[in-house]
């Protein structure tokens, strides 16, 4: 059973900043991509940013710039630092890892930490 546990959500101010952190547990063999996605009452589901087992990383476009995603391989933990967030970054937000345990490949999502960003 693997499963993915997100921390550091909360209430920010607009000039501020604030990092999560997602682990992952359970009979893990491997990790490839790791991300972060969100969702905003009333809205779809959508990308924020994701990173790969070798550090390629992707953005959504409204965040390039703000936002940073690392990960540590050897804590199978991937991070979200925000920067100059907007009350438009207001969300649940999710992590996903896309893990190989026993029986193969699969995709995990944790249950999500809300972020309010305060102006």
């Amino acid at each position: 059973q693997v499963q993915l546990v997100e921390s550091g959500g909360g209430l920010v101010q607009v000039e501020g900043s604030l990092r999560l952190s997602c682990a992952a547990s359970g009979t893990i063999f491997g990790i490839d991509t790791m991300g972060w996605y969100r969702q905003a009452p009333g809205k779809q589901r959508e990308l924020v940013a994701t990173i790969t087992s070798g550090g390629s990383t992707n953005y959504a476009d409204s965040v390039k710039g703000r936002f940073a995603i690392s990960r540590d391989n050897a804590l199978n933990t991937v991070y979200l630092l925000m920067n100059s967030p907007s009350p438009e970054d207001t969300a649940v937000y999710y992590c996903y890892a896309h893990v190989l345990r026993t029986g193969g490949w699969g995709g995990y999502w944790g249950p999500g930490t809300q972020v309010t960003v305060s102006s």
